[in-house]
């Protein structure tokens, strides 16, 4: 998993973007006829200098390449932001970006 972080200090302003290919385990394959299995991003958490700032839980309902977007209260420049998720296969991504 890909995960893309943008920062904005001045107003604490956390955007990320996950590639993962998110199936929801209720499509079928069209060739095969086959439900394609569930395969999506169950736990995600973000944390500002080490401090968890969102720990949620998702399911199948999140998109393909899910966008998350988050304000702090108190963020400044050279603040650490720490992305971290992992899917219902166990696969994880973790990314890490300092506000400028």
């Amino acid at each position: 998993m890909a995960i893309n972080i943008k920062l904005r200090a001045g107003n604490g302003e956390i955007k990320a973007l996950i590639s993962h290919p998110s199936e929801n385990g209720l499509r079928k394959d069209p060739k095969t006829g086959q439900i394609i299995p569930a395969h999506f991003i169950d736990s995600i958490k973000v944390a500002l200098n080490g401090k968890t700032v969102l720990d949620g839980q998702w399911g199948g309902g999140v998109s393909k390449d899910p966008f998350i977007a988050l304000r702090v209260k108190g963020m400044k420049a050279g603040d650490t932001v720490n992305l971290s998720v992992k899917d219902n296969k166990g696969d994880t991504g973790n990314s890490e970006a300092i506000a400028s």
